[in-house]
């Protein structure tokens, strides 16, 4: 539960502040505060129509593509690269693919690409969004690896693939209080375009979505 009397609390508020502002810092207050009463998320919807053309080049000595299920399920034995068996199997019965870079045969990074509903962490809900787009999760660099600009190549790399099978771009979300992933989107090239909203009363989760998100068909649904 929240407390007032947490310096860790205020020790974070104060370190949000420096570094993102007042505005991002209320923001993520509120939400803690809402939070130690009933959960509630609030997601940003991004969208990026071009890849980069500064990215679209793999870097000297790595290997970039979409990954093989078998690459895959070797990759989930190495516990840095924060892929389960359960959650690979999962996403390759829906039809998920991953594109990944390599350097030689350790994994330096991924992320994983849809073009159909999606889960997004909560039981018997799925995300919607417009099927001219291709929706990307899930993005993941190695710790030995960080600070090369990987995540931007693959995506590039990814977004190119997915262009030339006429998808119109690349759409995501990123949690409202994570500014440091919205800032990252924000260079990438990446543009918001609404919010979905979830918020869990009496036990049951109730959703709505922006205006902004209609030209997406962004959505959070519950299954059939």
């Amino acid at each position: 539960m929240l407390s007032i009397n947490d310096p860790t609390v205020f020790g974070k508020l104060r370190q949000r502040l420096e570094r993102h502002g007042a505005a991002a810092t209320l923001h993520a207050f509120g939400m803690r505060v809402v939070n130690a009463v009933t959960p509630f998320k609030s997601l940003r919807g991004v969208y990026l129509e071009e890849p980069d053309p500064a990215f679209l080049q793999c870097p000297a000595g790595m290997t970039a593509g979409f990954a093989t299920p078998e690459a895959l399920r070797d990759f989930t034995r190495n516990p840095e690269n924060e892929l389960s068996m359960q959650f690979v199997e999962e996403a390759l019965a829906r039809g998920d693919e991953c594109f990944a870079i390599c350097a030689g045969e350790t994994l330096a990074s991924y992320g994983w690409y849809t073009t159909k509903p999606a889960p997004v962490g909560i039981p018997g809900f799925l995300l919607h969004f417009d099927s001219r787009w291709t929706y990307m999760f899930k993005g993941f660099t190695h710790r030995n690896h960080r600070g090369q600009r990987l995540h931007a190549v693959g995506m590039a790399m990814a977004m190119r693939h997915y262009r030339e099978r006429g998808f119109h771009g690349l759409v995501s979300y990123v949690e409202s209080t994570n500014a440091d992933s919205l800032k990252s989107c924000a260079r990438l090239g990446y543009r918001e375009f609404g919010s979905v909203y979830l918020l869990k009363l009496l036990g049951r989760w109730l959703t709505l979505s922006s205006p902004g998100c209609e030209r997406f068909r962004f959505r959070i649904r519950a299954t059939a």
